[in-house]
């Protein structure tokens, strides 16, 4: 695929409209490399960037049926489109010699507001940490918030799954299952959980319990598509099941083949599935002939997270690139977009701020996770964390948590909060 040429052809037919010409004053700040006001009044770069127009102004509740974040449509209308990346570089919010201080973290530093590095667990403005949730020991691979609950599900390869209650904060039950959660996801009233050679299932109303066996190995990703339940597993099968309603059970369907190397990441959109491994693929499957579509090839790592957004597939490797695909004429995908980081890339996670616009936080193995406007990349603030962040979930209200390599929990709200909107976590 010439990667470089559908950039530019395809960055053409994106581009937004021609700017009107108004006189606007460049920011002092952000010609000296410091301004951090968002939204800033004055103009950062020139000429200005088009304005952004992909997105629905609907709020993420953590689905991907009731925002923006949904499947990329095979002919989508460019004309309407922004341009991906902005000005490129010019609306950076974070410096790079931004450093969490060590002794801070230690709960140790002299220096108090003094210390040249950073006492916070984030710079950027709108949102803020709302509380900690601590009792896993190891790296939490997965979150999940059931739709209209008031209880939050994480799980860890401390061999345990932890329920919370969002009201106090407080672990209401510790389920302690002798082997590595690789996953989990929510559907509906179904606790699914990945863990080696099999997909534990919780009903989360009855607390009925199933175990789901064949896959080989540890499966790391899940997904609920078409009625039917996904397990990527560490052989590079794909195990496909369908709820039997007569029977309460789960019936196995068939099991997707292709992949060579462990299947780590999932999405579901516009009626196609989208599975990243590591042998470095992306593949698209039909999710009514579960059929193979197109076999994506622009990355030379292993593919770990993959989102929908729009008509756009976004995806995330560690070889530091995060790729924007967008299907052609021809119905197949190819890259629009690529947004280059300085370390791996973990995990992708969309929402929207309090004002309704796309954010993608982008969990790197460098222990932070950015936060950036879509389509532009301008970053909007800055995570850090003890370790690499490996789970990020969003919730109701502006909500969203993060699970990192420690086994912390930490959850974020993007301001103002509604307090009527969501559930507090450990609030008063």
């Amino acid at each position: 695929m010439d990667v470089d040429g559908g950039n530019k052809r395809v960055f053409q037919r994106l581009r937004g409209p021609p700017p009107d010409g108004r006189q606007q004053k460049v920011c002092f700040h952000w010609q000296a490399g410091r301004c951090n006001r968002y939204p800033c009044p004055f103009l950062h770069g020139e000429p200005p960037p088009p304005n952004a127009n992909g997105m629905s102004s609907k709020r993420s509740h953590g689905s991907s049926d009731d925002s923006g974040f949904s499947g990329p449509r095979r002919n989508p209308n460019f004309s309407g489109s922004s341009t991906w990346g902005g000005v490129h570089g010019a609306n950076k919010l974070i410096r790079k010699t931004e450093k969490l201080c060590n002794y801070w973290v230690q709960g140790k530093c002299s220096y108090g507001e003094s210390c040249k590095y950073l006492h916070s667990w984030s710079v950027g403005d709108g949102f803020s940490l709302l509380t900690q949730l601590e009792g896993h020991q190891k790296v939490v691979t997965g979150i999940s918030l059931p739709s209209g609950s008031d209880k939050l599900y994480t799980g860890s390869k401390d061999e345990t799954v932890r329920l919370w209650d969002c009201q106090s904060g407080q672990c209401l039950a510790v389920i302690n299952l002798g082997c590595d959660v690789g996953c989990m996801i929510v559907e509906g009233p179904w606790l699914f959980v990945g863990v080696p050679n099999f997909v534990k299932v919780w009903n989360t109303q009855t607390s009925g319990e199933l175990s789901l066996t064949g896959p080989a190995g540890q499966v790391y990703a899940l997904a609920v598509g078409n009625n039917m339940l996904f397990a990527g597993t560490q052989e590079g099968s794909i195990l496909a099941w369908k709820f039997n309603a007569a029977t309460n059970t789960f019936e196995p369907v068939t099991s997707l083949l292709g992949h060579s190397g462990p299947v780590v990441s999932f999405v579901v959109g516009a009626n196609r599935l989208y599975s990243g491994s590591m042998d470095k693929t992306i593949r698209v499957w039909n999710l009514e002939t579960l059929q193979c579509l197109q076999t994506l090839t622009g990355h030379t790592a292993v593919v770990m997270s993959v989102l929908c957004w729009d008509q756009f597939l976004l995806s995330a490797s560690l070889d530091k690139s995060v790729k924007v695909w967008v299907a052609t004429e021809s119905g197949n995908l190819e890259v629009t977009y690529t947004h280059n980081e300085e370390d791996g890339v973990l995990k992708l996670c969309g929402m929207h701020d309090s004002q309704g616009k796309p954010i993608l936080l982008c969990s790197c193995n460098n222990n932070t996770v950015h936060l950036y406007d879509l389509p532009s990349f301008a970053e909007r603030g800055k995570i850090f964390t003890k370790q690499e962040v490996r789970a990020i979930e969003v919730g109701p209200g502006g909500l969203f948590f993060t699970g990192d390599a420690t086994g912390q929990v930490k959850v974020w709200n993007w301001l103002p909060e509604a307090a009527s909107s969501h559930p507090k976590i450990g609030g008063s």
